[in-house]
C-alpha cells in the first residue's frame, strides 16, 4: 500500500485541540501484519514513509496518555508534543522481531517524555528533590480524587492523615505540596478563610528554605555526586545503563516485566543486569571518590 508522507498534525491556534483530535482520529490503527511490515522497512531500509505510518497510527495513544497529565496546569498542546517526541523515539528503537506490538513498547517512552517535561516545568520539583517528594507530586491529585476530595483549598486533619498514610510521607509534606500545587493558579492575595477577615494565601507561605550558605554547600555536593554518577554511567554497556536508569533513577520505575518485553528476555535476567549495573556504579563511584580524597 502506498502512503503519501506528510508532516504530523499540530494543535493550531485556529482549530485548537478539537481540530487536532479530529485529525489524528483519521489515521487508522494498523493491523499487526501492517505494523510489522512498516517497522521492518524502517529498520532495514530507513524508510521515512513507514516511520510516518507508525507514528501517525499511535498519535491517539499519545493524546490519551497526555490527557492524564492535564491536572498540572500545563498546556495540553505541550504535553502532547512531548508525548509525540517519546513516541518517535520508540518508533526509532522498535524491533518488530521481538514479537510484541509497538503500542506496548511505546507507552513507557511516551510517559517518560511527558513526565520529564512536567518535572522540568514545575520549579519546585527538581532532579535533586528526594524521590518521596516526586512521588507525592504525581500522586496527590490522584489520591484526592480517589478520596473524593474535590476542593482545591486547604486539607483538613482527617484528609491529611488519609493521604499521608496512603502515600507514605508526613502530613506536613502533604500539606506543603497541596499548597504549592494549589498556588500554581492562585493569586497571592486570594482570601483563604471566611472566618479570619483579611487572611490571604500569601500569609500561609512560610519560607522554610535553608540558609544561602547551606544551599551553596548542598549544590556543590549534589554537583559532585551527579558528575560522578554520570561518569560511572558512561562506563556501562548501553543496555545495562538503560536498565539502571529506568529501574533506579526514575521516580516511577519501569517494571522488570516491561523491560523484559523491550529486550526480549526474562524478568529475572533484567533483575540480574540491574544488580550488575548497580554493583559497577558503586565500585566506580567509590574508586573515583578515593582518588579525589586528599592525601
Amino acid at each position: 500500500m502506498t502512503r503519501k508522507t506528510s508532516t504530523l498534525p499540530s494543535i493550531s491556534s485556529e482549530g485548537g485541540l478539537s481540530q487536532y483530535l479530529r485529525e489524528i482520529w483519521q489515521f487508522p490503527i494498523l493491523e499487526k501484519e501492517d505494523e510489522y511490515m512498516y517497522a521492518y522497512r524502517l529498520r532495514v531500509k530507513d524508510d521515512v514513509e513507514s516511520a510516518h505510518a507508525l507514528v501517525t497510527s499511535h498519535l491517539r495513544l499519545v493524546a490519551k496518555i497526555a490527557m492524564g497529565y492535564r491536572g498540572y496546569g500545563l498546556p495540553v498542546s505541550d504535553l502532547m508534543s512531548e508525548g509525540n517526541i517519546g513516541l518517535m523515539k520508540a518508533v526509532k528503537k522498535f524491533d518488530p522481531d521481538r514479537g510484541f506490538r509497538l503500542s506496548t513498547y511505546a507507552i513507557w517512552w511516551i510517559k517518560a517524555s511527558i513526565t520529564e517535561y512536567v518535572l522540568k516545568s514545575w520549579s519546585m520539583v527538581k532532579m535533586g528533590t528526594v524521590s518521596s517528594q516526586k512521588k507525592l507530586f504525581f500522586s496527590l491529585r490522584r489520591m484526592k480524587s480517589q478520596l473524593k476530595i474535590y476542593d482545591n483549598g486547604e486539607l483538613d486533619n482527617a484528609q491529611l492523615s488519609q493521604i499521608s498514610e496512603a502515600v507514605g510521607v508526613s502530613e506536613k509534606e502533604v500539606q506543603h505540596m497541596n499548597r504549592r500545587l494549589h498556588s500554581r493558579d492562585l493569586s497571592l492575595n486570594a482570601p483563604i478563610s471566611q472566618v479570619e477577615e483579611g487572611a490571604e494565601f500569601q500569609d500561609t507561605l512560610v519560607d522554610e528554605r535553608p540558609s544561602p550558605e547551606a544551599l551553596v554547600g548542598e549544590r556543590e555536593e549534589f554537583g559532585v555526586r551527579s558528575g560522578m554518577l554520570k561518569r560511572a554511567l558512561d562506563e556501562l554497556p548501553e543496555r545495562e545503563k538503560h536498565i539502571f536508569i529506568e529501574r533506579r533513577l526514575k521516580d516511577d520505575p519501569v517494571t522488570l516485566e516491561e523491560l523484559g518485553t523491550v529486550y526480549g528476555i526474562s524478568r529475572e535476567r533484567i533483575r540480574q543486569l540491574e544488580v550488575r549495573a548497580f554493583d559497577k556504579i558503586q565500585k566506580l563511584m567509590r574508586a573515583e571518590a578515593f582518588e579525589a580524597a586528599p592525601a
